[in-house]
């Protein structure tokens, strides 16, 4: 199976392809957010090195969230192009389950942090089954000091990835148990992983109507709310 992986949820752009498990060709560039402008070259160019073509590809899989609203976007969109001109499956993957599966120890629980500015973060709990993330608390967007409450409850060493040194302070005194101390690299996606994972789970049915898991509202969106709380808030698109 030749597969495309792509990242563009968080501050890295990250790409790969591979064939089965054999990772053809990969790159994560972390020196700038130009995703929009960056993405399809780098595509073009990892297809070009693994001499392979658009057509070549048997799916596409994408780290749909969450994150950065445009960056999610742009990986999404470019994904759903590729799947649907192309007719090939599109799969879609946690972004946070992404940097748990960083985490090859059997039975490891793991919490990916994004950090979502004013103490506020992306986050979730996962332990690793047979070398696969599986979510113990649901990826949600939430309130730091929240999150490691209940992550103490487990009374388990835990892995923080991500973001997690914004908030160090916290997570010392939060968490009574021994925390493993990480290599950086683990803080980012390894889109290699992004595309194993996608091979074992099951395409998204309908490409189209898919909607990445934003987990919250753009700030546009929750002022207009604020402001209209009687107003219908489904999909004008979807109405017509």
């Amino acid at each position: 199976m030749k597969i495309l992986a792509i990242d563009t949820s968080n501050r890295p752009l990250s790409v790969a392809v591979l064939d089965d498990a054999t990772v053809l060709a990969a790159i994560t560039v972390t020196v700038h957010q130009k995703h929009a402008e960056y993405l399809l070259p780098e595509i073009e160019r990892l297809l070009a090195m693994a001499e392979l073509k658009p057509t070549d590809l048997d799916r596409v899989v994408v780290a749909a969230g969450p994150g950065s609203y445009t960056g999610i976007r742009i990986a999404v969109t470019t994904a759903k192009t590729l799947a649907a001109t192309l007719n090939i499956d599109m799969v879609a993957v946690s972004s946070l389950a992404t940097l748990a599966a960083n985490v090859p120890v059997e039975g490891a629980l793991v919490a990916p942090i994004f950090d979502a500015r004013n103490q506020n973060a992306f986050a979730g709990l996962y332990r690793i089954k047979n070398g696969v993330p599986t979510a113990v608390i649901a990826d949600t967007h939430t309130d730091v000091a929240d999150f490691l409450a209940a992550v103490n409850k487990y009374g388990e060493p835990v892995w923080f990835l991500g973001d997690a040194a914004n908030f160090s302070d916290l997570i010392a005194t939060t968490i009574s148990a021994a925390t493993p101390a990480i290599s950086p690299w683990l803080n980012l996606p390894q889109v290699a992983t992004i595309g194993l994972l996608g091979q074992k789970l099951t395409p998204v049915s309908d490409v189209d109507r898919f909607v990445p898991n934003y987990l919250r509202l753009t700030q546009a969106e929750a002022e207009w709310r604020a402001k209209n709380p009687e107003e219908d808030t489904e999909s004008y698109v979807e109405k017509i």
